[in-house]
């Protein structure tokens, strides 16, 4: 039963992760002036490197929060 209860609690903080990583890149989205998805389909690698940061640096930000929540898991 634990074993489940660990199952389920690992899907829902990754769900919660992904919802807030979407969240946070689609805010950028609607405040920058930029439209990176035309500029990196028209092949701008310099706008897809600005995404990949942006998605890596948000994502590095939710994981420190997610486990910031139970000291425990941290040294584990």
């Amino acid at each position: 039963m634990e074993l489940l209860q660990s199952v389920g609690s690992s899907i829902g903080w990754a769900f919660l992760g992904v919802l807030l990583l979407y969240t946070a890149v689609r805010l950028y989205d609607f405040i920058d002036p930029i439209n990176y998805r035309h500029e990196i389909r028209s092949g701008n690698v310099a706008a897809g490197m600005i995404v990949a940061a942006l998605t890596v640096g948000t994502a590095i930000i939710v994981a420190a929060v997610i486990l910031s929540g139970d000291p425990a898991r941290m040294v584990r």
